[in-house]
């Protein structure tokens, strides 16, 4: 049964070395330890202040702002065939518990609404108390929806989610699996083994009609985002401090993007965009064809963790537009993969539409990173064989200030006019490049930069 709340679980908040409230410790082998109270006709358990979730959750539910919510372990949303709708109450906390790697799935057919405000965010983060918290912590966020994935001889298809996080892909196109907005996810992402990992938040074949706006994922162990598949869209998503990739995209994801800014730190982190179609087949289809605008990737100069801003691989198509990249060690840009040469060039030297870099802004040192067996170099790719694109300083106002950066263009930059829009209704019309409006810093008040 519920009961009333108490300050961020007082002296016991959830934390590292099980230091949880005694109702929800996580038991050592052989111990018995006291349960939280039972109501048969909850899918959760209570104790004073916070309620437990665990399992596979078939009933509908409401996550209240006046409560503490636990992960334990995998907790599954819906069965993979009945609607269950998880709501969430803006200002609401959710603990992933440390010691099971909680992690929460949206199973297909099922659906998250997480509308938080910019005065009162969604957060999902570690059971750990503040000060001892990592990447890492928990597992993260899933969402697994009906919308198309390659990797099959036919379709429609489907797949099974890194970490045993259930089934995804389908054939609908439009599938909705709800609503993300003013959400953060802190502390996640985990390693189970190579090749098998769970990031901030995994988009695995969901569709169009879910609504992901205005989210960050901040302190990630793996990617922050990524998309398996499918055709969602998203506007406003801040990537902070992650220690793999911050936009990822596999397995035949055709969304779109507007409005991103990936910042990372100097002592971990990967690539700003790392992107593939299908790592078993190149050619599969639907294949990999994101449209992306507005968006600013920030390496960390002079740090050993900043490599490529943009790697291209393993035969994506990407139409990208009003890029700022800077800060990345080995290069602002990288083309892999002869098919991604195939399907981005048009045979005579020139580009075929289907994979575009165009009207950004780079400032990497070396530029960008040539490989001998290149189609094209990069050099070309960027200065030649695209529209608009200029190298040297963004002129952002302070971007690679770790606990208070400012992303937004200084009065003096080039990021300031050029853009170029596509013309696709999702996009809003802006004169800027990059990922904020110099005089609307949509990432400022509901946003963290808190280190652990």
């Amino acid at each position: 049964m519920r009961s009333s709340i108490h300050p961020r679980f007082s002296s016991t908040i959830l934390g590292a070395a099980l230091a949880l409230p005694l109702a929800i410790t996580a038991c050592s082998e052989g111990q018995v330890e006291p349960e939280p109270d039972v109501d048969d006709d909850l899918p959760y358990d209570c104790g004073e202040g916070f309620c437990v979730l665990t399992g596979t959750i078939t009933e509908s539910l409401t996550l209240t702002a006046d409560t503490e919510w636990v992960l334990r372990g995998g907790v599954f949303i819906g069965n993979d065939v009945d609607e269950t709708v998880l709501t969430i109450e803006p200002g609401t906390t959710i603990y992933g518990e440390t010691s099971t790697k909680g992690f929460l799935t949206i199973t297909r057919g099922s659906k998250i609404m997480a509308e938080g405000t910019s005065d009162a965010p969604i957060v999902f983060t570690s059971s750990k108390e503040i000060g001892q918290r990592a990447r890492g912590d928990w597992g993260g966020l899933i969402i697994n929806g009906r919308a198309p994935v390659n990797g099959c001889d036919e379709g429609p298809c489907e797949s099974f989610g890194e970490g045993g996080t259930g089934y995804y892909g389908g054939g609908i196109s439009d599938d909705d699996s709800g609503v993300l907005k003013f959400v953060r996810v802190e502390f996640a992402g985990n390693l189970i083994s190579p090749d098998n990992e769970l990031n901030g938040v995994a988009f695995q074949g969901v569709g169009s009609s879910t609504t992901i706006d205005s989210i960050q994922v901040h302190m990630a162990a793996d990617d922050c985002i990524e998309f398996f598949g499918g055709t969602a869209n998203a506007k406003r998503v801040l990537c902070t401090g992650i220690s793999d990739d911050n936009l990822d995209w596999t397995d035949g994801w055709t969304g779109k993007i507007q409005f991103l800014v990936a910042q990372q730190y100097d002592d971990a982190g990967d690539n700003g965009i790392e992107a593939d179609n299908n790592a078993e087949n190149n050619a599969s289809l639907p294949r990999s064809f994101p449209t992306i605008s507005n968006i600013t990737l920030l390496g960390a100069p002079g740090s050993s963790f900043a490599d490529t801003g943009i790697l291209l691989r393993e035969g994506t198509a990407a139409f990208i537009a009003n890029a700022v990249v800077a800060g990345f060690g080995e290069g602002c840009l990288d083309i892999d993969h002869a098919e991604t040469f195939a399907i981005g060039g048009d045979g005579a030297g020139g580009l075929s539409g289907d994979l575009v870099v165009e009207h950004s802004i780079f400032d990497c040192t070396p530029l960008v990173i040539d490989d001998a067996d290149d189609v094209f170099s990069m050099t070309a790719y960027i200065e030649d064989l695209n529209e608009g694109n200029t190298t040297g300083d963004p002129a952002l106002t302070a971007p690679f200030v770790e606990d208070a950066p400012d992303y937004r263009p200084s009065g003096s930059s080039p990021a300031l006019q050029g853009a170029r829009i596509p013309n696709d209704a999702f996009f809003e019309i802006v004169s800027f490049k990059g990922g904020v409006d110099p005089n609307n810093d949509w990432t400022a008040g509901w946003t963290t930069r808190v280190r652990n």
